[in-house]
């Protein structure tokens, strides 16, 4: 029997077309226009430990992140950009807060892009002109990082706090100060805390202009809550094709924020999708422990990076309905197990080998339908028996 294994040949379906934003580069990755989300994390390491950066930023590089910001509080560490920005294997971002010096520090160090709060940095607003004039001469481009806990005095006094009215206010007149110096390389962001201040802001803000913006949900909170809040926000900005790219901010290690925000996005049909594991949250109805089994075999496929959906299912409800419509499935009951191929069950096992049968299949079908690298199309044909 032969069956098609993978993602359709046609485009996956989204529940909202991308808002037309204009396009700038930051270093070799597009963002806005048609360019894919991308997905954005922060360096935890201090940016003077070079090696330290740069080994995080390796981890990030394989963890499918695209670009990477790294903090700049001092001399110190503006004087160690030009070898990050050269060694790292993402295009950099330079976080600027304070000192207006640093910005040029960053751009002339070869830098992708900066971050400039115009919230925090003094007298920012009167350098914009010579800001702009060096981004565009080495071709660096802005984020224009307006945050909830840095925002202008001068708006809080109007507004009485950070709302949505207040963030989008300062970005916009920023924007104009860029524009107005013939500047246009920049995207925005507008970050709050709490999900719903933060949505509404991204509404109002993409109703002002064609600029491309960065979501976040600052400081999310630990992996848990900042997961939830962060997949709420972006999911109801993104669902309405808001958004050009993406950083989910936890109290976690990098590489942790890079995982959920390429879910999110996957999720969203938004960037190809590779493994997925569809499980049932069990019930009295299971005759196996789905727990155990579904972080055993997701554990077991951690190395699976073609687009393979897996489903491992407790019980003969649902079984094998789901374990029927995913690539490769289970549906187990009475001690044993029957393993789906792409519709088919191809055989029956006891519940001891179901981890093991399911690994060994799905390492045999990722191996029929080849990398994404080696040239093979996601939608590969496998023969099975």
């Amino acid at each position: 029997m032969t069956v098609a294994l993978g993602l359709p040949a046609l485009p996956p379906p989204v529940l909202s077309p991308r808002r037309k934003t204009r396009k700038i580069k930051v270093g070799t990755v597009d963002v806005g226009g048609d360019a894919p989300v991308s997905v954005q994390s922060m360096t935890t390491t201090p940016t003077t430990n070079i090696n330290a950066t740069l080994q995080q930023i390796a981890e990030l590089t394989a963890t499918g992140c695209d670009i990477v910001r790294v903090a700049c509080p001092t001399q110190d560490d503006a004087d160690v950009l030009h070898i990050i920005a050269k060694k790292s294997q993402l295009p950099v971002i330079a976080d600027i807060h304070f000192q207006p010096k640093y910005v040029f520090a960053a751009i002339e160090a070869g830098c992708a892009a900066v971050r400039v709060n115009p919230g925090n940095i003094r007298k920012f607003d009167d350098q914009v002109k010579q800001i702009a004039q060096a981004a565009k001469d080495h071709g660096t481009s802005i984020r224009i990082g307006v945050n909830a806990g840095s925002l202008d005095p001068r708006l809080l006094k109007k507004y009485g706090k950070a709302t949505p009215e207040a963030l989008v206010e300062s970005a916009v007149w920023e924007a104009s100060l860029f524009e107005e110096h013939g500047f246009h390389d920049f995207k925005i962001s507008v970050k709050h805390n709490d999900p719903v201040i933060m949505v509404r802001a991204y509404e109002l803000l993409s109703e002002r202009g064609d600029w491309p913006l960065h979501l976040g949900v600052t400081e999310a909170g630990p992996a848990f809550q900042g997961t939830i809040k962060s997949a709420t926000a972006f999911g109801a900005l993104l669902s309405q094709g808001i958004g050009d790219t993406i950083r989910v901010s936890l109290s976690a290690p990098p590489v942790e924020e890079v995982k959920v925000g390429i879910q999110i996005l996957q999720s969203l049909n938004l960037r190809p999708r590779k493994l997925e594991i569809v499980s049932c949250p069990s019930c009295g109805r299971a005759q196996v422990d789905v727990y155990s089994l579904a972080d055993a075999v997701t554990e077991g496929l951690k190395g699976v990076t073609v687009p393979l959906r897996v489903a491992v299912m407790g019980c003969v409800v649902n079984g094998p309905g789901e374990a029927r419509e995913a690539d490769l499935g289970v549906a187990s009951g009475n001690g044993k197990g029957q393993i789906f191929v792409k519709g088919e069950v191809i055989k029956t096992v006891p519940e001891h080998d179901i981890v093991a049968t399911l690994i060994e299949e799905a390492e045999r079908l990722a191996a029929a339908m080849g990398e994404p690298d080696d040239g093979v199309a996601a939608g590969a044909v496998v023969s099975v028996s």
